[in-house]
């Protein structure tokens, strides 16, 4: 069985005193492949280091996360487009709009959201989308950039089935992590009503643990509780959970 997790910031400080431990220990359970989510340039080393460490398992992605939408955000671009003239990255991410903690920023993210969707389709790469508080927000960037070089994630998924919808219209994959678990979390009660083929895994450690760990750290292993709670979703064994999201995540990633 390999499990595949869509995003998670392994090099995030909260992992810093046992993060070895934790990637032996969901390595051992099966989760074998850990992409990686930029936030922005002060992250760039740390992701490197991770990358360093465990080449056959982590796999990066570069972009400037919503909420570090700041008045340089120009120059943070600059620096996501200086990274992608140097090496190769498995997508853009995670970007997007978060209207959760900062209205006020929307214009400039926005724009930074639709730069980095064209920076993805020139170097031909999925997206990872980061939405909080702005589903009509982004569906309203991706509408304008929609087309067959559109394609990726919608990471944490927490809307509601029409919304699911319009998501994949765009030729988005929905990430299904700890929120599933949430006994408020509602997206339990329609998931079964889409393809299996159109979810991947992913835990957002070390935030949004799923039950029963929720309001502590989220770590690695972590990712079973979800794949779990599909399985009961959907009545298939956790191994075909993990079979049939990994394969979802190489067609994304090409890897």
């Amino acid at each position: 069985m390999i499990i595949t997790d869509t995003h998670i910031h392994l090099y995030s400080e909260d992992f810093d005193a046992d993060r070895d431990e934790l990637i032996q220990t969901a390595v051992n359970s099966g989760v074998q492949r850990f992409f990686i989510p930029a936030i922005d340039s002060e992250y760039t080393q740390r992701m490197y280091e991770l990358e360093g460490n465990y080449p056959d398992r982590m796999f990066l992605m570069t972009g400037l996360h919503p909420t570090h939408v700041k008045e340089n955000y120009k120059e943070e671009l600059a620096h996501v487009e200086s990274q992608l003239e140097k090496r190769d990255f498995y997508a853009i991410g995670e970007i997007g709009i978060d209207l959760y903690w900062d209205k006020s920023t929307l214009e400039i993210q926005k724009d930074a959201f639709r730069k980095q969707i064209r920076l993805a389709k020139k170097h031909k790469l999925p997206i990872v989308i980061h939405c909080r508080n702005a589903f009509d927000e982004v569906f309203e960037v991706l509408e304008s950039e929609k087309g067959d070089d559109l394609f990726g994630i919608f990471h944490c998924f927490t809307g509601t089935l029409e919304q699911a919808k319009q998501a994949l219209s765009y030729n988005m994959k929905l990430g299904i992590g700890g929120v599933v678990t949430f006994k408020n979390g509602k997206i339990d009660k329609f998931m079964d009503q889409l393809p299996l083929e159109e979810l991947v895994l992913e835990t957002d450690g070390p935030y949004l643990s799923p039950a029963p760990y929720r309001g502590k750290r989220n770590e690695p292993v972590y990712i079973l509780k979800v794949a779990e709670k599909l399985a009961d979703i959907y009545g298939k064994s956790v191994e075909e959970i993990a079979d049939v999201t990994t394969r979802t995540s190489k067609d994304i990633f090409g890897i």
